[in-house]
């Protein structure tokens, strides 16, 4: 129940007042993100965090001119993989291999399928199926933020091309999925702060096939 009362006590904040957010506090939002499920166990995406001032500034203007950039402790991108390429998957399959300390047939035979298939396709689809994944991640740092007490504000509003020049992501072979601020609202500022959640019903929402 708490982690369901901390979700009812979340929303997307429009203000924040510029506090920072504690570094383990941080560390945790973002290790919920990087312990999310991935297709594959492929985590095509990597997340940029951001503190710069002078690189949120840059970023507001292309992000709707939304204060949340500028007056949010962290700016946390979720840059997608640009494409699956063989060497992105083999370093996948391999740390797996490393870590576990032995091979397994079955798992060598679907890393054969894998390259038999993602390096082949277009990037703009591999680019695509990447940034769903990445949006997992997100999903689980917006809950763990809720959990931790801190605000957050998902944000799809924002030129990513605009994005990628400003943070250098194409010259990486990454590209902007999603933007994720995080800080503390400000009360007094924010016209959403006081407006009472509003969710379908879980009868509109859920459809139970028995």
């Amino acid at each position: 129940m708490e982690l369901l009362d901390k979700l009812k006590w979340r929303y997307a904040a429009k203000a924040m007042n510029g506090e920072k957010v504690s570094q383990d506090k941080i560390d945790r939002i973002i290790e919920a993100a990087r312990l999310a499920p991935t297709s594959s166990g492929l985590q095509p995406f990597e997340i940029i965090v951001i503190t710069n001032s002078d690189i949120k500034e840059k970023i507001r203007p292309v992000a709707w001119n939304q204060s949340v950039i500028t007056d949010c402790s962290h700016l946390l991108v979720f840059a997608a993989w640009d494409t699956y390429t063989e060497e992105r998957i083999n370093k996948m399959f391999d740390l797996t291999n490393e870590i576990r300390g032995f091979e397994n047939e079955g798992w060598e035979n679907y890393r054969q399928k894998l390259l038999g298939s993602y390096p082949q396709k277009d990037p703009e689809v591999n680019f695509n199926h990447a940034a769903k994944q990445a949006y997992i991640a997100f999903s689980q740092s917006i809950a763990a933020a809720a959990f931790e007490g801190v605000d957050s504000t998902p944000l799809e509003g924002f030129d990513p091309e605009a994005v990628d020049e400003i943070l250098g992501l194409r010259a990486k072979g990454l590209r902007s999925a999603v933007l994720l601020p995080l800080g503390y609202r400000d009360e007094k500022e924010d016209w959403l702060v006081n407006l009472v959640k509003v969710r379908k019903s879980t009868e509109d929402l859920v459809t139970v096939i028995e």
